[in-house]
């Protein structure tokens, strides 16, 4: 979309008044809602120095407690998002060149903060149920490998 618009100013002169509006609905929605997806597969940004040169019983406490850190972040995130969501919904902002609902393009925000909370409880819960260290549901730790 973004590609396209630069190309159409660049040839004719105009630019698309709606381009920037769907950019950023893409780009929160990718943002938001990939959350849960990047966290089941273990595949979200970490912080992984001191865990990586824990020992096993450290690592084990620590795959339990960071998870559960980061789903209540992700929670607290995700109660003021729909409060944000809310107060957007109640004002009827709409956006400026599609006229778009507001409300509709940050609802990914609190859904996606939810359901990545959702999915950092699972793995945190992975960890207490298995022996093995998991990073992710689906993914253990490369020393177990």
């Amino acid at each position: 979309m973004t590609i396209g618009n630069v190309l159409s100013r660049l040839i004719t002169g105009t630019s698309w008044h709606f381009a920037a509006e769907i950019s950023r609905l893409a780009v929160i929605v990718a943002s938001f809602m990939g959350i849960s997806y990047a966290a089941r597969k273990g595949r979200h940004i970490s912080m992984s120095a001191l865990f990586d040169i824990s020992p096993k019983p450290v690592k084990k406490v620590l795959s339990i407690i960071n998870p559960f850190i980061t789903a209540l972040v992700l929670f607290t995130v995700g109660y003021f998002a729909v409060l944000y969501t809310y107060g957007i919904y109640e004002t009827g902002r709409t956006t400026a060149a599609l006229e778009f609902p507001f409300w509709l393009m940050v609802v990914a925000i609190p859904v996606g903060c939810f359901i990545g909370g959702i999915q950092f409880l699972r793995n945190m819960w992975t960890n207490i149920v298995h022996k093995e260290v998991y990073i992710a549901e689906e993914k253990i730790d490369y020393d177990e490998q």
